[in-house]
């Protein structure tokens, strides 16, 4: 994926007159601040744009290469996903709650006997079950787990790009990487992300 037609537009007008307030972008494209923000949140952390308060929007390289900025939008999520943490249906709560401290992570894959994704449990869960229950080492984590319809993921091949925008659209911490056999084959977290996007503009 490269980048939007306005958002290029959006650079064009900052390289013109920047730097430009969000309100003479809008009015420019003849949109809203609110329908471009996203927009100008993206080139910002793309490291194309930065702001100044009650000065506006600047390019921060001129001679930037829009080349590289969609090789950063088109990286695969094989390529850039870390090893997956799960636990199988039977693991219970207490383990659970163990393996995810150990792992320092804030959400885990559970996964049937035949190693497909069956659901995913987060501290949140984790918290909602301990509250009242003393049988921690006895409950199975599947009754806390959000099953797998409700599971947002992406596939290997989906881009860089598709599961920031995943993340940040549902306000999640993280993504299972699932093939097309259910078989869950990594992770991708906001961590991943903002390394990702360190790495690239170092």
């Amino acid at each position: 994926m490269e980048l939007s037609k306005r958002q290029k537009e959006i650079i064009e007008i900052v390289k013109k007159q920047g730097p430009v307030s969000s309100k003479k972008i809008s009015d420019d494209l003849g949109l809203s601040r609110a329908t471009i923000r996203s927009d100008l949140s993206i080139l910002s952390m793309l490291n194309i744009l930065d702001a100044k308060p009650n000065v506006g929007y600047y390019l921060i390289e001129e001679d930037y290469e829009l080349k590289e900025i969609e090789t950063l939008y088109n990286k695969k999520a094989k390529d850039i996903m870390t090893e997956p943490i799960q636990v199988d249906e039977e693991t219970s709560i207490y383990d659970t709650i163990v393996k995810m401290f150990l792992e320092d992570v804030g959400s885990i894959v559970v996964v049937n006997k035949e190693e497909r994704i069956s659901g995913v449990i987060s501290r949140k869960d984790l918290l909602k079950m301990s509250i009242g229950q003393s049988n921690l080492k006895n409950t199975p984590v599947s009754l806390a787990m959000t099953r797998k319809p409700k599971i947002i993921s992406v596939s290997p091949e989906s881009t860089f790009i598709d599961a920031a925008r995943k993340i940040r659209q549902h306000k999640i911490d993280f993504l299972p990487v699932i093939n097309n056999n259910d078989e869950v084959v990594g992770r991708i977290s906001k961590t991943t992300i903002i390394k990702t996007l360190v790495d690239y503009t170092e």
